[in-house]
């Protein structure tokens, strides 16, 4: 039994792996815009965070930190700086923080998506639970990158999109408003589905007494 629950734990995640690779891979990994991009590469990892708990989610959110730093570097923007120390953009060269803003909040999101699912899931039912995970989970993760942004590398992430740096708190929070929306709505749908398609007992789990 054992030997079957730890077969089933490792093709779940590897299928989340692949997802996240692939996403990379393509263009629908990171859609660009002009100063930022929209990403679904945070769907894998809440969802590995929800279905197989806070220790994979976070495994997978490492994973999602080191293809932003990838990505960053081989197909740097004019803030890519922000997350790769192996880019000059505009005369700002990256450097140890950029792996901080690129990879704890990453790391952050899968933790937290797990921990908040299993918080939640002993009071409300299943699908419910993972929809307001996939929302809150999101959220954190938006406002990790973006507060990390502004605190570390404020005045030259500024400079690099045109903006004052008395106006930076606003921009950043329309990209809450636009781009972080997109993301929530995307993560909750897809989280709300697979906690209906996946349930424990096909991960030879005990199921919850609401589920």
């Amino acid at each position: 039994m054992k030997r079957n629950k730890k077969t089933k734990t490792i093709a779940l995640f590897a299928m989340f792996l692949a997802i996240e690779l692939l996403l990379v891979l393509t263009p629908l990994g990171y859609i660009r815009t002009p100063f930022i991009s929209i990403t679904l590469m945070h769907i894998p990892v809440i969802a590995a965070g929800i279905l197989m708990g806070p220790a994979y989610g976070a495994a997978l959110g490492l994973v999602f930190g080191l293809t932003s730093v990838w990505n960053a570097t081989m197909s740097p923007t004019i803030t890519s700086f922000c997350f790769s120390p192996f880019v000059t953009i505009g005369g700002v060269s990256g450097n140890w923080t950029s792996l901080i803003i690129a990879i704890v909040p990453r790391v952050l999101l899968g933790w937290i998506a797990g921990a908040l699912f299993n918080a939640l899931n002993k009071k409300i039912n299943r699908p419910i639970s993972a929809l307001i995970c996939g929302v809150l989970a999101t959220a954190c993760h938006t406002l990790m990158v973006l507060g990390l942004i502004a605190m570390l590398w404020g005045p030259q992430y500024a400079q690099a999109i045109g903006q004052s740096p008395d106006t930076l708190l606003m921009y950043l929070g329309f990209v809450i408003l636009t781009n972080g929306i997109f993301e929530m709505i995307a993560a909750s749908v897809v989280s709300m589905a697979l906690a209906k398609a996946i349930k424990p007992s096909m991960l030879s789990m005990p199921a919850p007494a609401n589920s």
